[in-house]
């Protein structure tokens, strides 16, 4: 019976060529300019959320935007509470967005330093509401989920009112909790703090926190382990000064690029960083994207050359983790330097803001990989999921309830096949710990997830289950919870 309802359940997750393969397209404009700074995140929906930035004398921007995929357009959606530059913004499992600190600077209000202010974002409202601030002003800082569900932030500057010069630099962590709403702090980094900073959450559990230049300050990696909530440093960092770090299928993460021209891959299990070949000289301001088919993606940046002439690129690289080899692919339509780059659900990449105010970019990948997708009970027109309870392989249902602390096997398609990333899974809004994930046995084409029941999950018979990999999230489906 298992087994007849499984093959049912199985959707299509074929994977499927892009009409134009390895170009970009354009896409419609944002309807604010943003040259830096800013953030963009994927939303449960698919759409895409963003939210502040620098724009020249305007100063620091407070406006907010949505872009939908589907239509290709952007549409302003209000205000944050604060003007923001340099934040992060961190999607929570609950799918509310944690927007935190920045500089706060606007030529109406020069008397404003790094921001230690916080405040989410409800897709549901389209809203934005302060939380708690954090322990001290922070911009350049690093921010990731831990499978606790809390939310590591880690290092930054805090901006003089006066001078506007990043002093003094801060080695500091905190944690926010998305229940209490509330930041404490946790443990000091081990190198010299400042930032900006890339965090990385390795199939461990444990954080690489990954250093970027920033005039002429260079700070080692380290890694936080939050079973201590303390930080070590990395056996050998990489060669100053890296932009980007980009964790791979394989859990490794590739630091590029470097002065010497050069890239470095960081192994979590021996923690030693290997230089590559040479690749692509010096650049700054790019983007890497990890894609669903587990190649990266390198666009635009900047740099000089040994004769101090600026270089600006509007063309991209394509990483091959299996050759270890950089290669062309297309080109933007402009040169552009500190834009975001975000993964799309249907695979493609979204280029937004930096230093061309044109009309935004679109990638589109050699494969497109479909999003994860949690299968639900054949027939059964409320989305009720196709998950078993691991004790009994029995359905979860209403007269069957999940319990905390029970384990789940949880059905979907869309993971990579040998990955080592591991999913995230939400039920009620809080994480779940993952036992197990990978291929289901004897089904191709499905994968398993096993996972525990998180304590504290609100009892009802339609309790919502999402899945996120890569940053791509699931469709949403329901189980009962006693």
């Amino acid at each position: 019976m298992k087994a007849l309802w499984l093959l049912a359940a199985m959707g299509g997750a074929a994977v499927a060529l892009a009409q134009t393969a390895g170009t970009f397209t354009a896409t419609g404009n944002m309807t604010t300019a943003r040259g830096s700074g800013h953030t963009a995140t994927l939303l449960t929906d698919g759409t895409v959320l963003i939210v502040g930035g620098c724009d020249g004398e305007s100063g620091t921007l407070s406006g907010a935007e949505l872009y939908d995929p589907r239509s290709g357009t952007f549409k302003p959606i209000g205000e944050m509470t604060a003007p923001r530059c340099g934040h992060t913004a961190t999607l929570l499992p609950d799918g509310k967005v944690l927007i935190a600190g920045g500089d706060g600077w606007t030529p109406a209000n020069r008397n404003v330093g790094s921001l230690a202010s916080a405040e989410l974002y409800d897709p549901a409202t389209k809203t934005f509401t302060p939380t708690a601030k954090m322990t001290m002003g922070r911009f350049g800082h690093a921010a990731t989920v831990l499978p606790s569900g809390k939310v590591l932030i880690a290092g930054g500057f805090t901006l003089g009112i006066s001078t506007r010069d990043p002093d003094p630099v801060r080695t500091s962590a905190e944690l926010y909790d998305p229940f209490t709403g509330i930041f404490t702090p946790t443990g000091t980094m081990a190198g010299a703090g400042g930032g900006p900073f890339t965090a990385i959450l390795l199939a461990s559990g444990k954080v690489l926190i990954a250093p970027r230049y920033d005039d002429g300050l260079w700070s080692q990696g380290e890694i936080y382990d939050p079973s201590t909530g303390t930080f070590s440093s990395t056996a050998n960092p990489p060669a100053c000064c890296v932009w980007t770090a980009t964790q791979l299928m394989n859990d490794s993460v590739l630091f590029a690029y470097n002065r010497s021209g050069s890239a470095d891959l960081y192994d979590p299990a021996s923690g030693i960083f290997t230089t590559l070949a040479n690749i692509t000289p010096f650049r700054i301001g790019h983007t890497a994207t990890l894609l669903s088919d587990g190649n990266v993606l390198f666009a635009g940046g900047t740099s000089s050359d040994i004769t101090d002439t600026i270089i600006d690129w509007a063309g991209a690289e394509i990483y091959d983790p299996a050759k270890r080899t950089f290669s062309s692919t297309g080109s933007m339509s402009a040169s552009r330097w500190d834009h975001t780059a975000t993964l799309l659900n249907d695979g493609r990449v979204l280029i937004a803001g930096g230093s061309v105010a044109s009309a935004e970019m679109i990638y589109n990948p050699q494969v497109l990989v479909p999003p994860p997708v949690l299968l639900s009970i054949p027939g059964d027109v409320d989305g009720k999921a196709a998950i078993l309870h691991a004790a009994t392989h029995q359905v979860v249902s209403a007269g069957d309830p999940a319990v905390a602390g029970e384990a789940l096997e949880v059905y979907c398609t869309g993971l990579a096949e040998g990955s080592a990333i591991p999913p995230f899974v939400s039920i009620g809004g809080r994480l779940a710990e993952v036992l197990f994930f990978g291929k289901a046995p004897g089904y191709d084409g499905l994968n398993q997830v096993n996972v525990r029941v998180p304590r504290g999950v609100a009892a009802g018979d339609a309790i919502p289950v999402r899945l996120q990999y890569l940053g791509r999230s699931s469709n949403a489906v329901t189980i009962a919870v006693q």
